[in-house]
């Protein structure tokens, strides 16, 4: 077995729990911006419909898009 170098080991570890507190401080920020839609009248759950589909690219979007009512048109009472 190779021998380890704890200060290297160390550095990846801290390096990883700095970003983990980066991710912890964003989520927080993205939390206050919903909370802040949501009091201005904004549906939350929309909002992150939208930016779910602005991930896809057009052709991955257009497809979600076209499953989604395909679903709903079947589960739909015949009128």
């Amino acid at each position: 077995m190779a021998e380890i170098d704890a200060s290297k080991l160390l550095s990846y570890v801290e390096r990883v729990e700095h970003l983990n507190e980066e991710v912890k401080a964003l989520q927080t920020d993205i939390k206050e911006i919903y909370e802040e839609a949501k009091s201005n009248g904004y549906d939350v759950k929309a909002l992150k419909a939208i930016i779910a589909l602005r991930k896809l690219d057009d052709a991955e979007r257009e497809e979600a898009e076209t499953v989604l009512s395909r679903y709903l048109l079947s589960l739909l009472p015949a009128e």
